[in-house]
């Protein structure tokens, strides 16, 4: 039996952590070959030299592909992206392409695989959010072939959209297979890695919203001088590197020496998993705060409009850029402490239930000319 070629394609520190528990099930599997197409965000030593995780991650089969250079626009990225894929494609041949999200990297990577008539499954597609990821996101489920869905909610909406509910596939969210293992490190073994010696601090993300550029820097300011007031220490993570993230890292300046403040281009996802499932609160405009926060009941201080339309949940405080607001309303998360766990998005059993979709022969039979589905 000829073994089928999975290609994985990650382009962010995020992605990586929803894909690897799939790549990890095909990697163990006698009936696969995998490839790791690493690009994006991994490729930047500003953000960390993230393609490094992959490897010490035991994946070996890995094609690195630098497809930006600081500061290059969304739609130079998603060409040069297109323009790697398909050279990497033409000597490497793959049965399907799977992908995630709502990146650039994953719009893509359905972009190459429609045209070059290469099946192309999309992870956590069916989500929505409040700004172009949203576009993206859609836009990327069009051009796949076979859906991966968090949740009944996702997967009505791809139906909404004219995709076959035969090539939709619940399975959970991958990541959720990590946080509810028994893998992860310690407490003390994360704050040792980045060292870290605050008893108790909250982790602050915030990131671009592209559709908000004007509003950038005077968004992220009013945010650095509520993180410099609330007097809470405080694991601060780099913003993305979409348009808009220079006006953070100007308004980061006024953080930097602050000793309430550690800050780091990128963490390590187990590692980030353990700090967040005991951090008191996470702020910011992350959908690890409205995705992964809920899952351990932390309390989440929403920012913005870069998560609205997501799931909202009893552990998540939304508020707006105005800093005695964000004052009042991380008073209020602190308060609180924990939630119940939110279960919204699986049980952690994600990667068998991929491997099972795979394993069946009519997944392979697909129909690479798709047809639109009229309710």
């Amino acid at each position: 039996m000829i073994k089928k070629r999975i290609l994985f394609i990650t382009g962010t520190r995020a992605d990586f952590g929803k894909l690897k528990p799939l790549i990890k099930a095909v990697q163990d599997h006698p009936d696969y070959d995998y490839m790791i197409f690493g690009t994006g965000m991994h490729m930047l030593s500003k953000y960390g030299n993230t393609i490094m995780e992959i490897k010490r991650a035991g994946f070996d089969n890995l094609f690195m592909y630098v497809n930006q250079m600081e500061g290059e626009s969304m739609e130079i990225v998603l060409a040069n992206t297109i323009t790697g894929l398909t050279r990497f494609l033409h000597e490497y041949h793959m049965d399907l392409i799977v992908i995630h999200g709502d990146r650039i990297e994953a719009l893509a990577g359905a972009i190459v695989g429609a045209l070059r008539n290469t099946l192309v499954a999309h992870v956590e597609g069916g989500e929505v959010s409040g700004t172009i990821d949203d576009l993206l996101r859609h836009a990327t489920s069009k051009l796949s072939h076979m859906h991966f869905v968090a949740s009944t909610v996702a997967e009505k909406r791809l139906q909404q959209l004219g995709e076959n509910g035969g090539s939709i596939f619940r399975i959970g969210s991958p990541d959720v297979d990590i946080m509810l293992s028994d893998t992860l490190p310690s407490l003390p073994e994360a704050k040792k890695r980045y060292d870290i010696s605050f008893d108790s601090y909250a982790i602050a993300m915030l990131h671009p919203v592209t559709t908000e550029i004007d509003k950038q820097y005077e968004n992220a300011t009013i945010f650095a001088d509520a993180v410099l007031a609330s007097e809470q220490n405080y694991i601060l993570i780099y913003p993305n590197n979409d348009l808009g993230s220079a006006e953070i890292f100007r308004a980061y300046e006024r953080l930097k020496n602050q000793p309430r403040i550690k800050i780091f281009p990128s963490l390590r996802f187990e590692y980030f998993l353990t700090l967040l499932r005991h951090t008191d609160f996470i702020i910011g405009n992350s959908s690890a705060g409205i995705h992964e926060a809920p899952v351990y009941g932390v309390p989440t201080v929403n920012i913005g409009t870069r998560q609205n339309n997501r799931l909202q949940y009893e552990s998540i405080f939304n508020v707006d850029f105005d800093k005695a607001a964000i004052l009042d309303t991380i008073a209020r998360a602190f308060e609180k402490k924990r939630f119940p766990p939110c279960g919204h998005y699986g049980d952690g059993n994600s990667a068998e239930k991929f491997r099972k979709v795979i394993e069946s022969e009519d997944f392979w039979q697909t129909s690479k000319q798709k047809k639109f589905r009229d309710l």
